[in-house]
């Protein structure tokens, strides 16, 4: 399976699309980034236009079994977080 872009390669492609300098290109999706991180984590979700939603979910404990043994094993409690695919990106990928 082929990598996805890496950061300075989706950073070039941004600062080519604005015409920013690379830095600049940089320095923005950084704080975009933050921004992300910031309303999540403070709201527990963040819609992206066209995109698709972010949302912090709270995923009960329960009951798993180990693989190799068999033996059954108690899963804790945890705090993930999902990314729920727009429907327009869902008809503009697939």
């Amino acid at each position: 399976m082929a990598s996805g872009l890496t950061k300075s390669q989706f950073t070039a492609a941004l600062s080519e699309a604005w015409g920013l300098s690379k830095k600049e290109a940089s320095e923005g999706y950084d704080k975009f980034v933050d921004l992300v991180y910031k309303e999540v984590r403070g709201k527990g979700e963040l819609t992206l236009p066209g995109l698709g939603k972010l949302v912090k979910q709270n995923r009960a404990a329960r009951m798993g079994r180990n693989p190799a043994t068999g033996e059954q094993i108690s899963i804790p409690a945890k705090t993930v977080v999902k990314f729920r695919l727009s429907k327009a990106a869902k008809e503009a990928i697939l």
